[in-house]
């Protein structure tokens, strides 16, 4: 059978480009993609990049104190919300405009259309063409979930956070994973009154325990008002704009903006997949095996639509394995087993491996853990406090896992991580020579043993 494409994508975010360009430049294959918005996927249009600049932006004013304590005639004034969405909207678009290049480069057919699946091999555009492709590859992402009864009643998700018109006086954040407590600190940070409901015990569920504690801790004394334990029971718009929300412990109030981070789910729906047989899995993922195919062969998914591991360093490597093993020739597929990662909370978070809890619950095992005020915030005179932790196997030596709380602990992590996936020991991390006077250093001279845990 003749098709007009070797491989047709859906999606273009980070994994979905990657894909696209090594299949075709690399490989030779002829190729298409369809993107229904804008080029670069949640990452670069609305999530991490531009999440990046407003977490810069929010730590000026801790900057300019700390200058100031330091000696320097320093002053700060009011945050310019639409001088920095200006510079914000004109960096997505050069990013944006990066990723249409490389394509074209590549010689990737683009197609500014959304595209569903007629049948295994035959995408259907939204203007009523239709093209063939020999294998078609789904990388449409993911997108938020708030709550229905909360849907129309003026509450953004991540996605609207980056296109408000004015900065608000006030903010309810209600969440407690990583987008959730991550805009909390950038909205703190630039100066606006922000309180965040979370209905659990502690944020960050899901992380090491001991680590989760600590940056709540530096959250609520950096000013955030987090309700843990809390949810909403009821909310209501004003017509002055405002929302007044009622909760579930008596802290109610009004804010000038609601902001729901509850989660995300894959972005599935309508592509046309049940039609053809392909049961999705709870919530909406679209379920592969180690390669990214499906139980349909000649279609594969790849990033957070799969919800595997819903980072964007990860689609882009499961795109690149998909191309080198269906057009390459080369059966490749990433390892979800060891992913570095930071949540840029302030203080940053960097992780990388098992936490504490994980770790003992697979053997016995040597938890290693510093707590300490770092030389910069000391002087300053702030109380801040840095959290760094090995979690070593008792057996082996192995270290297994690595979790840093302090400022730019996710450059730091990003070397642990490379330590770490070669099977470093703890005695290899002894041996290395301290680079003083640093923060990382307490990496490597942590000698005595927090806690043990097994036999």
């Amino acid at each position: 059978m003749s098709f007009d494409y070797d491989l047709f994508v859906i999606g273009g975010g980070s994994g979905g480009v990657r894909a696209a360009r090594i299949s075709a430049s690399e490989y030779g294959a002829k190729v298409a993609l369809a993107e229904e918005y804008r080029m670069g996927g949640t990452c670069v249009i609305r999530g991490c990049v531009p999440k990046k600049l407003m977490v810069f932006a929010s730590g000026f004013p801790g900057a300019v104190a700390d200058a100031q304590a330091y000696g320097w005639d320093a002053t700060i004034g009011a945050f310019d919300w639409q001088a920095f969405r200006g510079r914000l909207d004109a960096e997505l678009t050069r990013l944006e405009g990066i990723y249409r290049a490389g394509l074209d480069r590549a010689g990737v057919t683009v197609f500014d259309s959304r595209a569903t699946l007629a049948d295994a091999h035959t995408v259907q555009l939204a203007d009523g063409r239709t093209v063939t492709a020999r294998h078609i590859l789904i990388a449409t992402g993911g997108t938020p979930v708030v709550p229905k009864k909360w849907r129309d009643m003026g509450a953004m998700s991540s996605n609207e956070v980056f296109l408000m018109d004015r900065m608000p006086k006030s903010i309810l954040i209600v969440g407690g994973g990583y987008i959730a407590s991550e805009f909390a600190c950038i909205f703190n940070g630039l100066g606006v009154k922000t309180t965040q409901f979370y209905r659990g015990a502690q944020i960050l569920r899901g992380f090491d325990e001991e680590a989760r504690g600590h940056i709540s801790d530096e959250m609520c004394a950096n000013g955030v008002d987090l309700r843990l334990g809390t949810d909403i029971l009821e909310m209501e718009r004003r017509d002055d704009g405002t929302t007044w929300v009622k909760s579930t412990t008596g802290h109610d109030g009004t804010y000038d903006a609601v902001m729901f981070a509850t989660g995300r789910k894959p972005n599935s729906d309508g592509l046309g997949l049940q039609a053809l047989g392909l049961d999705l899995a709870q919530g909406g993922a679209i379920p592969v095996d180690k390669f990214s195919q499906t139980a349909v062969p000649s279609i594969y998914a790849v990033g957070d639509v799969t919800d595997r591991a819903n980072l964007t360093p990860v689609a882009i490597r499961e795109g690149h394995a998909f191309a080198d093993t269906v057009f390459g020739a080369k059966p490749t597929y990433f390892d979800h087993g060891l992913i570095p990662t930071a949540v840029f909370t302030q203080p940053e978070f960097g992780t990388v491996g098992l936490s504490e809890e994980d770790a003992r619950d697979k053997g016995p095992v040597n938890v290693y853990a510093a707590a300490f005020r770092p030389m910069h915030s000391l002087f300053a005179g702030r109380q801040a406090r840095a959290l760094m932790k090995l979690i070593v196997c008792a057996r082996s030596d192995k270290v297994l896992g690595c979790h840093i709380v302090a400022d730019h602990s996710g450059e730091m992590i990003q070397l642990a991580g490379v330590a770490i996936a070669m099977g470093a020991t703890k005695a290899d991390f002894d041996r290395t020579l301290a680079v003083h006077p640093t923060m990382a250093e307490e990496l490597v001279t942590m000698r005595t043993v927090t806690r043990s845990w097994g036999d």
